[in-house]
């Protein structure tokens, strides 16, 4: 099968297996993988690293600057994430090259890239809603809160995995399609910025 190998039990074990591991993200720990899966670990390194600078620019008890790092970090990080689930699509459309489109194919507006992403997130959002779940020092109101929140995520996830692999297996006979739905992040080009190329003050 042309998509076997990014089916999403592969991914989520893959995104499980990251976040559980104290400070990937930071380290130059690559599992230097190529095509799809190079971009699908750097996406879900992004994203890691996201979530943590976006805790740190809630902060109140430090200075202006901090934030202000803060959210130029989140820039960089969130450039770079959406770089990596364009790429993700091109590897993952390479593929497709030798695959006739039927006439009556389904369109997908969310490209497989864009899915593969929201898992990077959900497995983030479930690994930190159990913390919570498991915490002992708080009310066994919010714990209980966090273990249904838990369980819904876990359902998205799972509802999410099924509809790429729905998607990639349909493509991959020609019955479903995508296409690249490019960024363009405006505020991040010197170039289209106006309060960067010196239109406005």
């Amino acid at each position: 099968m042309i998509f076997a190998d990014v089916a999403s039990a592969a991914i989520i074990a893959f995104h499980d297996a990251r976040v559980a591991q104290a400070d990937w993200a930071k380290s130059a720990d690559s599992l230097q993988r190529e095509g799809a899966w190079a971009s699908i670990e750097a996406n879900h390194r992004c994203n890691i690293l996201l979530w943590d600078e976006e805790d740190l620019a809630r902060r109140v008890d430090v200075g202006d600057a901090e934030i202000a790092a803060n959210k130029r970090a989140i820039d960089g990080y969130n450039q770079r994430r959406n770089d990596a689930v364009e790429k993700i699509d091109e590897a993952l459309l390479a593929r497709l090259g030798d695959v006739t489109l039927r006439a009556d194919a389904w369109h997908n507006s969310e490209t497989a890239g864009a899915m593969i992403d929201r898992l990077s997130i959900l497995a983030l959002k479930i690994h930190h809603m159990g913390l919570q779940a498991s915490r002992t020092d708080a009310t066994s109101e919010h714990v209980g809160a966090c273990r249904e929140k838990w369980g819904r995520l876990s359902q998205q996830r799972n509802d999410l995995a099924r509809c790429l692999d729905t998607l990639l297996a349909r493509a991959a006979e020609g019955s479903a399609f995508w296409r690249i739905y490019r960024q363009f992040k405006m505020y991040n080009d010197p170039n289209l910025n106006p309060y960067l190329y010196g239109g406005k003050r």
